[in-house]
């Protein structure tokens, strides 16, 4: 089994550069920021959040719920009301397609 699922086209993201996708059965969001990929676990720590659905500024994510920030880096939780990070996997793109690793990286 190879490390790398392709999980989407660099040109089906959507225009603000996002997508929910799947790794192994795992909701994974990956924004594309200035021509970077950033993956991570689609779930805001603090209350189960879709973090897709929140507002990137620079390198970080705002939960559009109670807006908990998160490096998109690092996963580190940034701002209460989270304070737990989320989980981050590697992002590239090959061949035109988006792959995230299975490798992901556990918050510390």
């Amino acid at each position: 089994m190879s490390e790398w699922v392709d999980v989407i086209g660099l040109d089906e993201m959507a225009a603000d550069g996002r997508a929910t996708v799947l790794v192994d059965g795992v909701p994974v969001v990956v924004f594309r920021v200035d021509g970077a990929l950033f993956a991570l676990e689609d779930e805001c720590s603090h209350e189960c959040y879709p973090l897709v659905d929140g507002t990137v500024d620079g390198d970080r994510v705002t939960c559009a719920q109670h807006g908990a920030q998160f490096s998109l880096r690092t996963g580190e939780a940034l701002a209460p009301p989270a304070y737990e990070p989320v989980a981050t996997y590697p992002a590239r793109v090959r061949g035109g397609r988006v792959q995230v690793s299975r490798k992901r990286r556990e918050p510390s």
